[in-house]
Formats: structure tokens, sequence, C-alpha cells
């Protein structure tokens, strides 16, 4: 495997969740008779809409840091880390849909994830320049 393997699979996973939300939206405008372009009205409609948005949100900051990560420290660091992600925004996305006072932990596991895969961007593109001036 070459080094961009894992984090292009980590890739293709944030692309089927990103489809996933989008598709529990869909369903919710159906159960819900909420027609587009309205982005309100019954409250687990509204859940599904939030979740998709946050996750959206999310994955503008996550896939950046990710192939920074992953370019700058191959290895598999950034991808484990990229997995944990994934799987924080899948937790918060189904405890956001079912009690949103409960999305806290999986906010909390891609929050942190996302913020380890910037820090080790920040090394690994900083590292040369200190090499270089030391």
């Amino acid at each position: 495997m070459n080094a961009i393997t894992w984090p292009g699979i980590i890739t293709l996973l944030t692309l089927v969740l990103l489809i996933w939300v989008a598709a529990l939206v869909g369903k919710a405008r159906v159960r819900y008779g909420i027609k587009a372009p309205a982005t309100t009205g019954d409250p687990a409609f509204e859940r599904a809409f939030r979740v998709q948005m946050n996750t959206l949100e999310n994955a503008v900051l996550f896939l950046p840091a990710l192939w920074l990560a992953a370019l700058t420290n191959p290895g598999l660091v950034p991808a484990v880390v990229g997995l944990i992600w994934l799987a924080g925004r899948v937790l918060y996305a189904l405890a956001y849909r079912k009690d949103p006072a409960k999305r806290s932990a999986g906010f909390g596991i891609g929050f942190f994830a996302l913020l380890v895969l910037m820090i080790d961007a920040a090394v690994g593109l900083l590292r040369p320049l200190f090499a270089a001036a030391a």
C-alpha cells in the first residue's frame, strides 16, 4: 500500500457518512411532510437536518486535516485518528437524532480526533522549517 491508501479509504468512508446523513434528512422530509426548501417543522426532522449540517461543517475541517497529517507524517496514525473521528461522528448522529442532550460524547470524540490531526499536520509541516533553521 502507498501513502495515500489509508487516507483515501477514510475519505471514501467520510463520503459514505455524508451520503448517509443526507439520506436521513430526505427520509425525514418524506416522513414528516417537510417540503423543500423548508428546514423547520417537526423536531425529528430538525434533528436530522442539524446532524447533516453539523457533519458537513465538521467534514470541511476534518478532510484537510486528515490529508495534511497523512502527507506530512505518513503512517497509520492519521488513518487510526480518522477512524476515531468517523466513529465519533456516527455516535454523534445516532445520539443527536434520539436526544440532542446526549450528543456530547460523539461530538467530543470527533473534536478530539480533529485536534489530534491538526496538531499532527502542524508538526509535520513545521518540522522541516525547524530542521532547516538548526
